[in-house]
């Protein structure tokens, strides 16, 4: 994975970035995204894509990415605003913010996927990049650790939903608790839709649902 980056890395690019998202599929919650910067001679063979970790390597590797890194930044978009530009636009702004928040300016960025945001300095999408970059899969990491805690933390006021064990994700469980209890005020509408149409649940005018 380190050798993917350094072919990259010229007298003219110096400051290689990788940022990723996390949370484009959850019915509930923010996306999060993260940027890193290493220095160039840094390198962990643990790092890899965030999806192929456990919870508990992630988390032994989140200080470690933090620590070692030159830089790091991290941009949370909310489940308001993905229901109004999509999931999509979301998690791109995400990434750009991200970026816009390092404290020291990347000469170019990889970023994960096959979608990419304008920028002053070449951004290129890698597909499946978090298995390829190894700055892109230290940023799937920390995206990754930041979203769960957050799912985490708010799991304790919506405990109905398992959240700290699903983090919003679309599991049977959760459509159950979203049948039997109502949608939260931070579940994404948008995603809710077409298993209200499949369930014909229908939607209250203050926004919960109802049988």
């Amino acid at each position: 994975m380190k050798e993917f980056d350094v072919k990259y890395l010229s007298d003219r690019i110096t400051y290689l970035a990788g940022c990723d998202e996390a949370g484009r599929g959850p019915l509930a919650g923010p996306v999060v995204a993260a940027a890193v910067i290493f220095p160039n001679d840094f390198y962990l063979e643990e790092i890899n894509d965030s999806k192929k970790l456990s919870n508990k390597k992630r988390e032994e590797l989140f200080p470690q990415i933090m620590e070692n890194a030159i830089a790091c930044s991290v941009a949370c978009i909310s489940h308001g605003k993905i229901d109004q530009i999509n999931i999509l636009n979301a998690s791109l702004l995400a990434m750009k913010t991200t970026i816009q928040r390092l404290k020291i300016k990347p000469d170019l960025i990889l970023i994960d996927g096959n979608k990419s945001f304008e920028y002053d300095v070449p951004v290129i999408p890698i597909v499946k990049g978090d298995s390829k970059s190894f700055t892109i899969a230290a940023a799937s990491i920390i995206a990754k650790v930041v979203r769960d805690r957050i799912m985490n933390r708010l799991s304790e006021y919506y405990p109905e939903y398992n959240w700290q064990k699903n983090k919003g994700y679309p599991t049977r469980k959760h459509f159950e608790a979203i049948k039997y209890f109502g949608e939260t005020p931070l579940h994404r509408k948008t995603f809710l839709k077409k298993f209200y149409e499949r369930e014909k649940i229908k939607i209250s005018p203050g926004g919960t649902t109802r049988l």
